[in-house]
């Protein structure tokens, strides 16, 4: 019986146990629900009292703060000063309101307090981080937890990843050591003119010929680069300076520097020397017209020698062409040329279509407006070039030294004598862009710049250029409707003549040409593709010598072409790249003399334009406005000529469908 009235005591004293335990967990329950309640008002006030709160907690955070040495009552003790620190008067009462609720209903139950004390805690503690992200650090002493790093939100909690703002180095943009530093050559022709009798190797026929051509002195690319070319055959053609291959040379210098003479005057010097007449030089230019011009400076130094040159450029038939560059005598084919002068598409048609035409011979290999060629290196022409000069070992050969294409530099390859190939690049925009280079397969190159500069421009989105000397640029302002107003202002008023003035099409230099013409007072002509090569010649001829006020041209005459006496240079539209508007403005202020460049520019044109100019080394290019009222007086004949200039384009247009 005793043992019964035990056990059923007991068991009474566990149904009271679970029943209390219940009660309790409900009522911890309730009071985390509260909790949560009095964080979200907390969280609200917080936010609109947050200025209330940045003045006030600077005054506060400046007290100390002992530790707390026990649990409990120290715990408690630590959130009112927290609290102090982190939150306004407002937040104070109310979590010393909510400690009070929760000791009164936890009475007895140090689980129920330490619990509520360890949240109330944690709540004070998010708010000191609140406090730390905008005010002063705190004293370490305060929190004895570590401070996150990184973090980017107002919690406690840590951010993996550091991401944190970090400053990324440019990448430069490296050089092979031959772009990099090449020779240097002075940019100033008028205070660097050297005297022929300085420059060495020369010899006394072609000094005399110098001379006799009114040249006293040497511009400083030909006082650097004939010499370097002349080293490249001392020990004759059939053998590069001590026996080995000769480095190809890459010269880029202004427009107007003295480029052509750069490369005539040692060519014509080595090949003098010549027993048998071959096909020995070979000079590759864009147009028609500038390698008319280099075959001109060829014919003039080498009038009292046995060389001859020859032009290949589509000028005249095929056969005409054929028969002046070989003859069959005895069965056998010889060739009557030494020096060859052409264009790529004509090239290559001999090459293929002319069997007496031999290239198994040649010595320099010549590209001049280098830059331009390797654009349109599409055509393939110097892989034809280069078929035709290292032919097979199957191949007849005529020669007594086999040629081969050069691999490798080993003792085999060097053994058995061949005639080197050297390349000879010029222009006045080469480009520094080593993949287009490599398309040219250059041996060793040597360059000689006048545009090279030493300071680390790594990162420059553009290459830079010098610009001649004597240039000075000037945009000018204007809408579409007032391009040929200001052109005929400029000829008409401010004697801007002879003007040289380039339009992007040749539809709009046509049209433009009409124009002036019909306006009247302006000798005017055009220069494009349009015309026959007889006809373009003629309109040069009659710039040259004064006839023609006004040359309206395409982008044909901006390569390379030595037009005497222009003084302007009119860009009627903007050039899109920087090298079409170098190459344009270089045809005047040639050779050290003075002349102006003016580019009409809408209003939408203007930044980038300027933008592009500058990067690429302009000394500066300034604003040239015209006034609307002076162009006033010219509208009423300028909109009478616009009708006319329809009719006549409509009659143009329908002489072209019959």
């Amino acid at each position: 019986m005793a043992l019964f009235t035990i056990n059923r005591y007991l068991g009474e004293e566990e149904e009271d146990s679970e029943s209390s335990r219940e009660s309790r967990s409900r009522a911890l329950l309730a009071r985390l629900q509260e909790q949560v309640k009095a964080r979200e008002q907390q969280s609200i006030s917080n936010r609109a009292d947050e200025d209330e709160e940045h003045q006030g907690d600077k005054k506060r955070k400046k007290r100390k703060l002992e530790e707390p040495e026990t649990e409990g009552v120290q715990r408690e003790r630590k959130t009112d000063l927290t609290d102090e620190v982190a939150s306004s008067a407002k937040k104070k009462k109310k979590l010393k309101k909510l400690s009070t609720e929760n000791e009164s209903a936890n009475t007895g139950d140090t689980e129920s307090v330490n619990e509520k004390s360890v949240e109330i805690t944690e709540t004070s503690e998010s708010g000191l981080e609140e406090s730390k992200k905008t005010e002063e650090p705190v004293d370490p002493q305060i929190s004895q937890e570590p401070k996150p790093e990184n973090s980017s939100s107002q919690t406690s909690f840590h951010i993996l990843g550091g991401f944190e703002e970090k400053t990324v180095q440019k990448v430069k943009r490296v050089l092979p050591q031959w772009l990099a530093q090449p020779d240097v050559i002075q940019r100033d022709i008028k205070n660097n003119l050297i005297p022929m009798s300085e420059v060495p190797g020369i010899c006394p026929t072609l000094l005399k010929k110098l001379e006799t051509n009114g040249i006293q002195n040497f511009f400083p690319v030909q006082a650097e680069v004939i010499p370097a070319i002349l080293e490249s055959v001392s020990s004759g053609l059939l053998l590069g300076p001590g026996g080995y291959r000769p480095r190809d040379i890459c010269v880029s210098a202004p427009t107007g520097s003295g480029k052509t003479l750069a490369f005539v005057i040692p060519v014509v010097q080595a090949l003098s020397k010549r027993v048998v007449r071959e096909v020995r030089a070979l000079a590759v230019l864009p147009t028609k017209e500038l390698a008319q011009q280099v075959s001109k400076v060829f014919s003039t130094y080498t009038e009292d020698t046995s060389l001859k040159v020859v032009m290949i450029t589509g000028q005249k038939s095929f056969a005409a062409e054929q028969t002046a560059l070989s003859e069959i005598r005895g069965g056998v084919s010889h060739s009557l040329a030494d020096i060859v002068v052409g264009t790529p598409g004509r090239l290559v048609d001999h090459i293929n279509k002319n069997s007496n035409f031999s290239l198994q011979h040649l010595r320099f290999l010549i590209i001049d407006e280098a830059d331009r060629m390797i654009d349109g290196m599409h055509q393939s022409w110097l892989t034809q070039v280069i078929k035709a000069v290292y032919r097979s070992p199957g191949d007849t050969q005529t020669s007594v030294f086999r040629r081969t294409l050069p691999g490798p530099i080993t003792v085999a390859s060097l053994s058995p004598p061949q005639i080197p190939l050297q390349k000879l690049l010029f222009s006045a925009t080469l480009t520094q862009n080593p993949e287009k280079l490599q398309l040219l397969d250059l041996h060793q190159p040597r360059l000689f710049s006048s545009t090279h500069r030493s300071t680390e421009t790594g990162t420059q989105s553009q290459d830079t250029f010098n610009f001649p000397q004597g240039l000075a640029e000037y945009y000018v302002p204007c809408t579409l409707s007032k391009k040929p107003l200001i052109i005929l202002h400029f000829l008409l008023r401010l004697k801007f003549s002879p003007a040289l003035c380039f339009t992007n099409s040749r539809e709009a230099a046509h049209r433009l040409y009409l124009l002036v013409k019909l306006f009247g007072g302006v000798e005017v002509a055009e220069f494009s593709s349009k015309l026959n090569p007889s006809e373009r010649q003629k309109a040069l001829k009659d710039f040259e010598q004064g006839k023609i006020q006004l040359l309206i041209s395409t982008d044909a005459a901006a390569r390379g072409i030595d037009i005497n006496g222009v003084k302007c240079v009119i860009n009627y539209d903007a050039p899109q790249y920087i090298r079409g508007y170098i190459h344009r403005v270089g045809r005047t202020a040639r050779a050290g003399k003075a002349g102006s460049a003016f580019t009409f520019l809408l209003e939408v044109q203007e930044k980038s334009f300027l933008q592009m100019v500058r990067d690429a080394g302009s000394p500066g290019i300034q604003r040239h406005f015209v006034k609307p009222e002076i162009l006033r007086s010219m509208e009423t004949d300028y909109e009478q000529t616009l009708a006319e200039l329809s009719k006549v384009v409509k009659e143009e247009n329908a002489r072209k469908r019959f």
